[in-house]
């Protein structure tokens, strides 16, 4: 299925808005932060705003809709895209390939930079980087070259983006900025202040004898701080100058282009159970285009039927192998970052001729 992507071809952003209300009730819950709890402040215009969910928070929610965690897979539209797995290292002599999965480059914290798939002994991602930017070592770093191996390597790397802080990979000067980036406000918000009691019905007192509440022992009374507000948005921006700037021609931009919308869609769709407390949905109002103008979203399902014949023409184009994931073994014997560097600095003995 053919996407209108055209009204996209010149625009330096793609600017979306997503108008969301609680799926039931008024309340909701907002993300967070240690030291800090909720994050309100005040709007240009004096009015109480909250953050209910950061960039980096959505970030990592906007991966997760794309992983089928049964399948230990890409959902199915997005099936045949390159990434990086990391499989626990055998029992005895069995091989990799029957390892249990452990983690992804999709789904790790620090993506393809990630301890699981860098540290290890296993070392096939690190040495290929290296040996593939090497000429970056000194001088100031080719991004269209990053862009070229990632693509092969992990294409959700140029949606999500990369910091590859690796003193051997160009003295940790790989980088990436995202190319798509979300965040969700709410404006006129008000505290909906409640409670409730932990209770013991073994002995809810002070619980058993030399124990106390901080164990978790007796009846134990809590303030909950939740928000209303008239306004929740969700703010999407697609850096489709960047994408272009990668310079890996058309097919892939339209690739790249669909994946990330295929992730906006799939999120407002199904990934808005942000917390127990905080269940949200779009509204009837929908999703709004702020720039480019003339441009009409793609609907879930448009998206989920051109996404599969976009890569298998960026595949053809790339030279994809059938087997396109790489893999990683654990060791979870093997000497952590600290003791490398340890080990290193130790001087070495030499022998005498004495």
């Amino acid at each position: 299925m053919s996407l209108n992507l055209d009204p996209l071809a010149t625009a330096p952003r793609l600017l979306l808005e997503a108008h969301l209300q609680p799926l039931q009730g008024t309340r909701f819950q907002p993300t967070g932060f240690p030291n800090l709890g909720a994050a309100t402040y005040d709007g240009p215009n004096g009015e109480r705003m909250l953050l209910v969910e950061s960039a980096q928070s959505m970030a990592n929610r906007l991966e997760a809709v794309c992983w089928d965690k049964p399948g230990d897979d890409w959902v199915r539209p997005l099936r045949g895209l390159p990434l990086v797995k990391v499989v626990k290292k055998p029992k005895g002599n069995d091989s990799e390939e029957k390892g249990e999965p452990l983690t992804n480059s999709v789904l790790e914290a620090h993506r393809i930079n990630s301890p699981y798939i860098l540290e290890g002994k296993d070392r096939r991602v690190l040495d290929s980087l290296k040996s593939q930017l090497a000429e970056m070592e000194e001088g100031p770093v080719d991004l269209k070259k990053l862009a070229a191996v990632l693509l092969n390597m992990d294409t959700n790397a140029l949606i999500h983006g990369v910091f590859l802080a690796k003193p051997e990979l160009a003295g940790g000067r790989l980088r990436l900025p995202r190319a798509l980036s979300s965040f969700i406000e709410a404006s006129e918000v008000k505290e909906a202040q409640s409670g409730g009691v932990k209770n013991d019905h073994v002995k809810p007192g002070k619980g058993e004898e030399g124990r106390t509440s901080k164990e978790g022992f007796g009846n134990v009374p809590f303030a909950r701080s939740e928000f209303t507000s008239p306004r929740i948005v969700a703010y999407f921006n697609l850096d489709l100058a960047q994408i272009r700037a990668f310079g890996l021609g058309n097919a892939v931009t339209r690739l790249l282009i669909a994946l990330a919308l295929f992730k906006v869609q799939a999120l407002l769709y199904s990934g808005l159970r942000l917390r127990t407390a905080c269940d949200l949905e779009v509204k009837d109002s929908g999703i709004v285009i702020k720039r480019p103008a003339g441009f009409a979203l793609p609907s879930l399902a448009e998206l989920e039927a051109a996404l599969p014949s976009l890569i298998e023409v960026v595949a053809t184009e790339q030279h994809w192998p059938a087997d396109r994931v790489t893999r990683v073994t654990w060791d979870r014997s093997a000497k952590s970052k600290k003791e490398r560097t340890k080990a290193a600095e130790k001087p070495t003995e030499t022998a005498s001729n004495e």
